[in-house]
């Protein structure tokens, strides 16, 4: 067995109604003034006002920057700082999914130490820890309240750059379910897809580790039985619940395990084609699922049991029966089959495919690939 570290830097808090335990975290921090970092649909939702009028009854002043946009920017990032700096705040508490985190984190960077984002782009050039951030997810999607990435848009270069430093894990993750219990369905559909691939990716990863693995096969198996009532009945509390907890053990294993070809292929999409990123994950699948079965060890068939809709004992598995069940998945919860459907064209692919490679993440997919595979897959999908 090969050597491997983990910790895990940080107090999660889970529970219905949970919300209300912010004002004691943010006196745990020692906070006097935050900057909550939001968007504008979870504003036009009451979200941001619920948790404004939560802050501000505890005596806490607070100001809000709710400029963030799907796929976030290196100009929503430093506008966010600047608004972070200006306002005198101590400590960011971001509500919603990916996006907002992504935004809270790099603005927590460039506010403390100055320069561009793109001076921060790759792994460990943060210099020292940033002011403290309470994550609040919206959505069981991206984990990203427990790991140490951040994702920016560079419009520049048609590029989702990545940050990757510990320094940028929030302080707490504060899980509550009834914040996810209003998504629309097709956003809930993409989100929760987002979070199986999470666990999917990092427990096929070639850096997973036995801790890694304990993460990905507890987060499959409350993903596998909460996705679909969850995505049909958004009030389904137990389902909710159920997400809400499989995203965040999904977040700790990819953060130690690291994903695969589906996020580096996904993320150039979202980079040329503004295609949410767990639509894109959705749809390249399968797709990645059937290239990589010729490694396959065992674990297709404990991912299909922990994910398949009958509880029946399948007999001689194979891996076509995992990918044939993540379609059916795909197609019971209004997810498109193809990326062409989304307006993916072929004359991007070279372009793409040369993005994809750049991520760190085609270094530990289980099956070794070159540009010419990427591009191959991306035709596959399309």
């Amino acid at each position: 067995m090969k050597d491997f570290t983990f910790s895990v830097p940080q107090d999660i808090v889970f529970g219905i109604g949970s919300l209300s335990k912010l004002p004691m975290l943010l006196q745990k921090i020692g906070s006097g003034k935050v900057l909550i970092i939001s968007g504008r649909f979870l504003e036009r939702l009451g979200a941001v006002k619920k948790v404004a009028d939560i802050i501000e009854a505890s005596g806490i002043s607070y100001e809000t920057f709710l400029e963030v946009e799907a796929n976030p920017s290196i100009e929503t990032v430093k506008a966010a700082s600047e608004a972070y700096k200006k306002s005198g705040a101590t400590s960011i508490v971001v509500l919603g999914g990916g996006s907002p985190m992504d935004v809270a984190k790099a603005a927590g960077v460039l506010a403390g130490f100055g320069g561009e984002v793109t001076q921060y782009e790759g792994a460990d050039r943060v210099p020292g820890r940033i002011d403290p951030i309470i994550a609040i997810p919206t959505t069981a999607g991206t984990g990203s309240e427990v790991t140490a990435f951040s994702v920016i848009t560079d419009k520049t270069r048609n590029y989702k750059l990545t940050i990757f430093s510990n320094k940028l894990i929030p302080e707490y993750a504060l899980l509550d379910p009834e914040l996810i219990m209003s998504l629309p369905s097709d956003i809930a559909a993409a989100t929760c897809m987002d979070a199986l691939v999470h666990a999917l990716e990092a427990y096929l990863s070639t850096a997973a580790s036995p801790f890694s693995d304990a993460m990905a096969e507890k987060a499959l198996e409350l993903i596998g039985k909460s996705i679909r009532p969850f995505v049909s009945s958004r009030n389904n509390e137990e389902a909710a619940s159920g997400m809400m907890l499989g995203s965040m053990f999904a977040g700790i294993a990819f953060a130690w395990a690291r994903l695969g070809n589906v996020h580096a292929m996904a993320h150039p999409l979202g980079g040329f084609f503004n295609i949410p990123h767990g639509m894109a994950n959705a749809i390249l699948l399968p797709v990645i699922l059937e290239y990589n079965a010729l490694t396959d060890t065992g674990k297709y068939e404990k991912i299909y049991n922990c994910i398949k809709r009958s509880k029946a004992a399948r007999m001689n598995f194979t891996p076509k029966i995992l990918i044939e069940e993540i379609r059916e998945l795909n197609q019971s919860l209004g997810i498109p089959a193809a990326l062409s459907e989304l307006g993916v064209t072929e004359d991007t692919i070279p372009d793409m495919a040369r993005d994809a490679m750049k991520s760190g993440n085609i270094l530990v997919n289980p099956r070794q690939s070159t540009q010419k595979d990427i591009e191959m897959l991306y035709k596959k999908a399309l």
